[in-house]
């Protein structure tokens, strides 16, 4: 059988999700897996967390809470946790673990885990993911459902300093972000970090998905008050609505920039965003 070329692959994924209900979206992406039929495997991270990682430790600092550590004790504080969701085949937890931080990585896909955790035993992985001078942090792959609590327990609990979303939202049908905003703020520590690789910008929503188009005011829509429908328009694009304060559960932007580096998918629109609670 040829291969599918990417564009006839969007399209089956596409269709693959259409008229689908929700509960059975996890056998949907395990299909997908199956047939190799998986247009946002990139096969690597994504250059733009790469560079994210290496130039924005003013913001993310160390991978260590240093907050904990005690005095006079010879080892190191213990490591920051991070969270990937929708993690695929695992390329960005295991990023996130070379460069010294505990990375969890959760799918509802077991196919996408599978091959995930065959990377993990690959030979070649000290030398595609080198460890930094922090040391390589735990690596753990968790079937599980992202907006519910089973998987907690296994990892320690919820509090993590780092959640890294890329797409992950854009997987999401439209009526489920509201839900993806109010589990960030659950989720991450009072002092974490969420990073948002927005992707894809430009696209027209109204094309539908996955992936499904965003902008940068959906984000700000979505995480100033987490858990609140928004409203869009007759294109399908985010209604801006500043009536409101901040909700005491908002996210608020620390930092966001255009990727000089990512995905040739993305190149020249992808944005980084960089979130953290709101703070009184």
């Amino acid at each position: 059988m040829a291969q599918a070329l990417p564009e006839d692959q969007r399209l089956k994924l596409r269709a693959q999700f259409d008229g689908l209900p929700i509960d059975q979206h996890a056998q949907g992406w395990n299909e997908l897996w199956r047939a190799n039929i998986t247009p946002w495997d990139r096969e690597k991270p994504s250059p733009a967390l790469v560079d994210t990682l290496k130039g924005k430790t003013r913001i993310l600092g160390s991978p260590f809470r240093r907050d904990l550590a005690k005095p006079n004790d010879p080892h190191p504080p213990p490591r920051k946790r991070v969270l990937v969701p929708g993690c695929g085949k695992g390329y960005d937890v295991l990023l996130f673990s070379s460069c010294g931080y505990d990375a969890y990585g959760l799918d509802v896909s077991q196919l996408a885990l599978d091959r995930a955790n065959a990377l993990l035993q690959e030979p070649s992985l000290p030398h595609q993911y080198p460890s930094s001078l922090n040391g390589r942090g735990e690596t753990k792959f968790l079937l599980a459902d992202f907006f519910k609590d089973d998987f907690l327990a296994s990892i320690g609990g919820g509090d993590f300093d780092v959640i890294y979303d890329y797409t992950f939202l854009v997987a999401l049908p439209p009526a489920m972000r509201p839900a993806w905003a109010k589990r960030m703020s659950e989720l991450l520590s009072p002092t974490g970090h969420l990073i948002c690789l927005e992707f894809p910008l430009g696209k027209e929503p109204k094309t539908g998905g996955p992936p499904h188009g965003v902008t940068a005011v959906l984000y700000e829509q979505l995480l100033d008050h987490p858990g609140r429908e928004v409203k869009y328009n007759i294109g399908g694009y985010v209604c801006e609505d500043r009536s409101l304060d901040k909700s005491h559960d908002a996210l608020v932007q620390v930092d966001r920039w255009r990727a000089e580096r990512t995905h040739e998918a993305g190149q020249g629109r992808d944005h980084v965003s960089i979130w953290r609670h709101l703070r009184e």
